[in-house]
């Protein structure tokens, strides 16, 4: 069954059966590649590394080109479809616009594709977006739909891409895809069963030009079926709230008790009128409100998850709320919740050594993250510090101070963050390692906070930077962490795409 809108059939056209220029031949590229290798269209993708376009034409028949014959070529092609990765003022991208050659992104293409039946029946798709949380919250997502019993996969950001879900077998009926801004800047017409933006920060201001770019990119997963508003995070309601954003139904989540969230948010104007439910927490559960009747439904327990903290409840309620739109039962809400483990760098416990409690976050590459990965700890000690990419840190370290016990510091802008946690706390211990090797830094970074902290305290690796001053990425960073807190080796994990 072809459920797209007239406007979009002539994209679709162009991907079935017309000229399709791919832009990039790295994951995102490769997904769209394999999407299309058994469809009627003519397949060139674009990329100045020889080896990896040429291994997708060995793969799927697509015809390989460095990024200059492909400019060359715009006025032979239909359609480009980008990866994420590519900025909107790459010059490829650039000259397409002004060939009217359109542009879309992979989740664009996949979406599309899915919805004109190009694949089979149309699968229901879920759509999480966030400053931070994403990865998390997908995951808790896919696993209540398991329990569920759906035929379900996380795509996207996360898992698989989601051209190559559209060729899964059996057939797969629901998508929790993790959406980053680069991927929703370039899916215009993206309209998903339900979406939800987790947060807002600023966050790759570099890529979007402004803060309000980006926000209006993240909105685009609120443009669905339904939405599902983070009731605590003015940034994202005032996007909500913007005309023609939000035309679908309404639900909440928070942190908070429903009810009193549901109140607050009505009487907050035009961001949030007509929720029709509202996912919070009270007495210690994750319960559902039906804004209309009254009826409250327990979901699962709020304690107890991975990862601990407000941050991990958020993202449960999260989670839970999106599922629920897509009507699973509320007994899986719990039992997926239950079985889910956070996955490396987002706040797993890594180690618990004499009382000592050592949680790696790595992922937490800007202050925002490192907000959410220390609020609610007490008796902390923070390991801090790499490339913080301009960011302010005063309002952070003014954050979290009265909860530290300590803070050990690394990277290239650790003077920053010393200065700082100078100017807010000036009487905590704070240890600066100059240190650059990579191994040899963190080996010092742990044998400080080990020194520093005692029974009942927490060392948390929650950096507020990116990694890449110093490790081959945040990946690197975390299980060197883990290894000298736990004394044992761990192997590399493989880092995420899209946003870093």
């Amino acid at each position: 069954m072809d459920t797209t809108h007239a406007a979009d059939r002539t994209l679709v056209d162009h991907l079935d059966h017309g000229r399709v220029l791919i832009a990039g031949a790295g994951v995102a590229g490769r997904g769209v590649a394999r999407m299309l290798a058994g469809l009627p269209s003519t397949v060139t993708v674009a990329d100045d590394n020889a080896t990896a376009r040429g291994a997708l034409a060995t793969e799927t028949g697509c015809r390989p080109v460095d990024v200059a014959t492909a400019t060359g070529m715009l006025g032979e092609t239909d359609i480009v479809v980008t990866s994420p990765g590519w900025r909107p003022d790459s010059a490829l991208l650039v000259a397409a616009a002004q060939a009217g050659v359109p542009v879309i992104g992979d989740i664009e293409a996949a979406w599309l594709a899915d919805r004109a039946g190009l694949f089979g029946a149309p699968r229901t798709w879920l759509a999480v977006t966030g400053t931070n949380g994403k990865t998390t919250a997908t995951g808790m997502l896919h696993s209540i739909l398991v329990a569920d019993g759906r035929a379900a996969e996380a795509v996207g950001n996360i898992g698989t891409p989601p051209g190559e879900a559209l060729l899964s077998e059996p057939h797969t009926d629901v998508l929790a895809a993790e959406v980053s801004s680069f991927q929703l800047h370039w899916a215009p017409d993206f309209a998903p069963d339900a979406g939800c933006v987790l947060n807002l920060a600023d966050d790759h201001l570099d890529w979007h030009g402004s803060f309000a770019n980006y926000a209006a990119d993240k909105a685009r997963a609120l443009t669905g079926t339904v939405a599902v508003l983070a009731l605590d995070d003015p940034a994202v309601l005032a996007q909500a709230a913007r005309e023609g954003v939000v035309t679908g139904e309404r639900r909440g989540f928070t942190l908070g008790d429903p009810a009193g969230a549901a109140g607050a948010a009505g009487a907050a104007g035009a961001a949030v009128p007509g929720l029709t439910t509202v996912t919070g927490v009270r007495d210690g559960r994750i319960v559902e409100l039906d804004t209309t009747s009254g009826d409250l439904t327990d979901l699962a327990a709020a304690t107890g998850l991975s990862p601990a903290g407000p941050a991990g409840v958020a993202d449960a309620t999260a989670a839970a709320a999106l599922a629920r739109a897509a009507g699973v039962a509320a007994g899986a809400v719990g039992r997926g919740l239950a079985s889910f483990h956070v996955a490396a760098h987002r706040g797993q416990v890594v180690a618990d050594v004499d009382g000592v409690t050592w949680i790696d976050n790595s992922k937490a590459t800007n202050p925002h993250a490192a907000s959410a990965a220390l609020r609610g700890l007490g008796h902390v000690v923070w390991v801090a510090g790499g490339q913080l990419k301009g960011a302010a840190v005063a309002d952070l370290v003014a954050e979290v101070a009265p909860t530290l016990r300590a803070a050990v510091l690394l990277g290239v802008d650790r003077g920053i963050l010393a200065d700082a946690l100078a100017a807010a706390a000036p009487d905590l211990p704070v240890t600066v390692i100059d240190e650059t090797d990579p191994t040899v830094a963190m080996r010092e970074v742990v044998e400080a906070a080990r020194g520093a902290a005692g029974p009942g305290d927490t060392v948390v690796l929650a950096p507020a930077a990116a990694s890449l001053d110093m490790y081959a990425g945040m990946s690197q960073r975390g299980d060197l962490f883990a290894r000298f807190a736990t004394g044992s080796g761990t192997q590399p994990q493989t880092e995420p795409r899209g946003e870093r």
